[in-house]
């Protein structure tokens, strides 16, 4: 089973998108069996609160749910948990790296070569939609090579 953890700020835009986009491509390639998916936050700002409405309204389009999501924060004990941390932006990274206490594994990486758009100060969800469906695409071509 492959263990994935989606990180980004709060645990409210960015991550929860990628995590129920990463979910809903699994699941169409039949894999659910195979994956454990799940996202965090890095700071507290958001913690128990479900995905912001916008970000659940984008979702929805593409009749993809995110009931009972609730932001949570990364832990040191992610880091031995899951197989790959993968994190929205450079602060991101760098906020996981702290957190987790350095990467002796390899196991922290940002979702994209670039920054997830974050929606959060500009209102693009399509645009970070656009993202987390390109990078949780790449992703599952990676992990499941033919």
């Amino acid at each position: 089973m492959k263990r994935l953890l989606f990180v980004c700020h709060g645990n409210i835009c960015r991550s929860p998108m990628a995590e129920y986009i990463m979910k809903h491509l699994i699941e169409q390639a039949h894999l659910s069996s195979e994956f454990e998916i799940a996202s965090a936050a890095t700071s507290t700002e958001e913690l128990g609160n479900p995905v912001y409405p916008p970000a659940r309204r984008k979702l929805a389009e593409h009749s993809i749910s995110c009931e009972g999501h609730h932001a949570r924060q990364l832990t040191r004990a992610d880091y031995a948990q899951y197989d790959l941390l993968i994190g929205m932006d450079e602060y991101n990274i760098r906020n996981m790296q702290r957190m987790c206490g350095g990467d002796p594994d390899g196991k922290i990486r940002p979702l994209l070569p670039t920054p997830v758009a974050d929606p959060w100060y500009t209102g693009d969800f399509e645009a970070t939609w656009r993202d987390c469906l390109k990078g949780c695409t790449m992703l599952l071509e990676e992990l499941t090579p033919c």
